[in-house]
């Protein structure tokens, strides 16, 4: 999240009205929905569907991120870096979905 945050201050300026919030938004949305989720872990369904709302916002935060990289804004490195990252809590948080009883 703290890496979006910097990383939308490069932008150009047309762009911090648009899409520079939308990614700080989106970053945001996978730890508070967690968050939320564990609160209501005794709610199967409600758990789940948090877990759900976080997964998709680090597929969000994938397209975003290619968008910043297909723009020009950030360079291929910093990207496929940032990928990786929300791939892979994407895909722990799928696993957790799946088999949530056994942690």
């Amino acid at each position: 999240m703290l890496i979006v945050h910097e990383g939308v201050k490069k932008f150009p300026v047309y762009e911090r009205t648009d899409l520079a919030p939308q990614m700080r938004r989106c970053s945001k949305s996978p730890p508070a929905n967690i968050a939320e989720g564990w609160a209501k872990r005794n709610f199967e369904k409600e758990f789940k569907k948090h877990l759900g709302t976080a997964i998709g916002s680090c597929n969000e935060m994938e397209v975003h991120i290619e968008t910043a990289r297909d723009l020009g804004y950030w360079d291929k490195e910093f990207c496929q870096s940032l990928l990786k990252r929300y791939q892979n809590v994407g895909g722990k948080l799928n696993n957790l979905r799946e088999n949530w009883k056994t942690y």
